[in-house]
């Protein structure tokens, strides 16, 4: 059975190459469904995170797939696990809006916690308390690379915002 690091990196091989570009307002990829966009935009606003990093969690971790269910039992576009989903409100994990409204809630709560994106990306990805007990300094191979795949991510979507602003 594939381990969740696994199970990410395919999906990431999958997003890495199915392209995608900019298609005006929000930032779609070919997995990418509008409605989800949609809402990773209105929450992610509503929260006070950075757009492109919801977008980012969620194609690390889902890659726009809301029925994705990984083999430790996260579900749904952000990977909620249900004790997490129960904590933020989720009443249907497989729900576009309940997902992304309790996924963006939840890193929302770990930016504020951390103060700091990779640790809070990383606390996404493997709880908040190692992190918090360790830092910078937690040495687990698989949250390093989550961290280095959510960044790139951010990064790619950044990016895709800043191509197609309006110039005189």
């Amino acid at each position: 059975m594939p381990n969740r690091f696994i199970t990410t990196v395919g999906a990431v091989i999958l997003a890495l190459t199915s392209g995608g570009a900019y298609a005006g307002t929000p930032t779609m990829l070919p997995h990418e469904p509008a409605e989800a966009a949609y809402y990773a935009d209105v929450y992610a606003d509503h929260y006070g995170v950075p757009r492109a990093l919801v977008h980012a969690i969620i194609r690390a971790e889902s890659n726009w797939h809301p029925n994705a269910v990984s083999d430790k039992g996260a579900m749904g576009l952000m990977q909620l696990m249900p004790a997490t989903a129960r904590t933020y409100g989720v009443r249907d994990p497989f729900s576009v809006t309940d997902n992304i409204n309790g996924g963006v809630r939840y890193l929302a709560s770990l930016i504020n916690k951390f103060g700091d994106l990779r640790l809070a990306v990383a606390a996404y990805y493997r709880g908040s308390h190692p992190i918090e007990q360790r830092g910078l300094n937690y040495s687990n191979r698989a949250v390093s690379n989550y961290v280095r795949v959510v960044r790139r991510f951010y990064d790619e979507e950044l990016q895709r915002h800043q191509g197609n602003t309006l110039h005189p």
